[in-house]
């Protein structure tokens, strides 16, 4: 019994996500919230926030008692042999990452796990931050194992993505840890036809990867593979903005650039630029790492650049089109979330446009 018991420290997207999916891959998930408003909407079997399906999930998990929430590490944390560490890392205005909320909930879980539990990191964290939680660990002499896991969930299609992941990532000391990581999610294999009938979800067949590294590896290719991302949504912005001033439509040279199988289509969509709350912080995060040991990534800093420059050119093309000026313009700005599929307005493109396009002078009506 105590093997199938496991603590979700954090009710984010990464981790309501989580402990939803794992409440029905027969496990019994305590989620520990501490945030009053959020912890009372899962206790009633409802997400805080929009995922296609995850309502249906949280909901049945509730009502079944094997999702179970509580504010209280102390409740769940001595009963599980596993703990999810999904709790929030904002960013410093310098873009380093904040890790308050990382070594508190290390330390708390610390003191209450019994020995020999597996401790499991989603969050996303900058390289090296592992290792001090592995000496902090070391200090309760309890043979506490960490893990690094990272998530790759896209808002908008995240029970899609847990469901039929690309990879999954552990990367530790420990081998035998390692597997149990990887057991989790075969576990989560076997149930995923039925957990995508409840949601009410599409899942096409898939193979995903298990992939066994090293603690350091497994903490920079998450932020990396955002960052590579972020990459090529600011390189189709930068050929969008020579397009329009060559005549040449950017959505037929990408989809014809994408069409190489090398390349890709995805991700090489023109637009306002990437949002959200992980590309952003992603891209600042690695970019200080990256300065933290003396390697300047300068090719993510003129990204980060162009991102920030394409609220402004897209307003600037509006104006173009509407004579010069803005001014009592009545414009609407269908959707504040930063990107379709989401309820989350984090750093959004849809909202500097909105506020920008208010500054001009423009009646702005928002949707």
């Amino acid at each position: 019994m105590y093997d199938s018991v496991m603590t979700v420290l954090g009710a984010g997207y990464v981790g309501l996500t989580t402990a939803a999916l794992f409440a029905h891959a027969g496990y019994t998930v305590y989620l520990v919230e501490p945030e009053p408003r959020r912890l009372k909407i899962i206790k009633q079997g409802r997400s805080f926030f929009f995922e296609e399906g995850l309502d249906s999930l949280v909901h049945a998990a509730v009502q079944a008692g094997t999702l179970i929430p509580t504010n209280s590490y102390k409740h769940s944390i001595p009963k599980s042999s596993i703990v999810f560490s999904c709790v929030g890392t904002p960013d410093n205005p310098d873009g380093s990452s904040i890790l308050t909320h990382i070594f508190a909930a290390a330390s708390e879980a610390a003191a209450l796990l019994a020995p020999g539990a597996l401790y499991i990191q989603k969050s996303t964290v900058p390289v090296g931050t592992g290792q001090q939680v592995e000496a902090l660990f070391a200090k309760t002499q309890k043979d506490i194992t960490y893990i690094s896991n990272p998530e790759f969930l896209r808002e908008g299609t995240a029970l899609v993505d847990a469901l039929r992941f690309d990879r999954v990532i552990a990367g530790g000391r420990n081998k035998k840890a390692t597997k149990k990581v990887f057991t989790l999610y075969q576990n989560l294999e076997k149930q995923r036809a039925h957990i995508a009938r409840l949601a009410g979800i599409t899942l096409t067949n898939s193979k995903g990867n298990y992939i066994a590294t090293d603690l350091p590896s497994a903490e920079l290719i998450k932020v990396t593979a955002n960052a590579f991302l972020a990459l090529k949504i600011s390189f189709a912005n930068s050929i969008a903005q020579l397009a329009d001033q060559v005549g040449a439509d950017v959505t037929r040279v990408m989809d014809a650039v994408g069409a190489d199988p090398r390349i890709g289509r995805s991700f090489l969509n023109a637009g306002r630029g990437y949002g959200g709350g992980c590309f952003p912080k992603d891209v600042s995060g690695l970019i200080m790492s990256g300065l933290e040991y003396g390697v300047n990534l300068d090719i993510m800093t003129a990204a980060q650049e162009l991102n920030a420059s394409m609220p402004g050119y897209v307003v600037e093309k509006t104006r173009t089109e509407l004579g010069g000026d803005l001014t009592g313009q009545n414009v609407t700005v269908l959707g504040l979330a930063f990107k379709a599929g989401t309820s989350d307005t984090r750093r959004s493109p849809g909202v500097l446009i909105a506020n920008i396009l208010a500054k001009s002078g423009a009646n702005v009506t928002v949707y």
